[in-house]
């Protein structure tokens, strides 16, 4: 057995899981997810938990075992605490704001990128327009909108300028050796 898929999910107060064969859909105070599982997946609730199990010991059901209760799990969480990433904008002149939904980042180019945020996303812009907070229900649409951010403007390995996650160590190189 998945040592992650047997886990059972708690689930906590205020947050309402509905389970129709292969489709989820957990409610909470932030809103609702809905997913449809992999047909190898049984879904079980009881008793305040939700618990996860596989149909039979085929490859294809182990695999997608701990993937399936990970997507669960991140639904409840997703909803009840929701989810953020940050992002950190390094260099001279670089910065960030918001108006409106959109993000607007000003990185070095000749024109100011701008970025819409999808449903469920919301931009912010903290210390002077040098990190971006983005927040939502949705830990994989977080993700992926903090990825299309970073790769706007990716860190630099010279002069560590650029979009990186907060906290994102940055290998630096060393430069030209100067004339001797």
């Amino acid at each position: 057995m998945s040592r992650i898929g047997k886990r059972p999910i708690e689930i906590p107060k205020g947050v309402t899981v509905n389970i129709d064969g292969r489709h989820v859909s957990v409610k909470g105070p932030k809103g609702q997810l809905d997913r449809v599982l992999p047909e190898t997946a049984i879904v079980e609730q009881n008793n305040g938990t939700v618990l996860v199990q596989r149909q039979d010991d085929s490859r294809i059901s182990r695999q997608r075992h701990g993937l399936s209760r990970t997507l669960v799990a991140n639904m409840v969480e997703g909803v009840s605490k929701g989810y953020e990433k940050r992002l950190s904008i390094v260099g001279v002149g670089y910065r960030a704001q918001v108006q409106g939904t959109k993000l607007v980042l000003n990185v070095g180019y000749s024109k100011p990128v701008e970025l819409d945020a999808p449903e469920g996303i919301k931009f912010e812009v903290v210390e002077k327009g040098l990190e971006v907070i983005i927040s939502g229900i949705n830990k994989e649409v977080v993700g992926n909108v903090a990825a299309k951010i970073r790769a706007v403007r990716p860190p630099e390995v010279y002069k560590g300028k650029g979009i990186r996650y907060k906290g994102e160590y940055i290998r630096r190189k060393a430069g030209k050796a100067g004339k001797k």
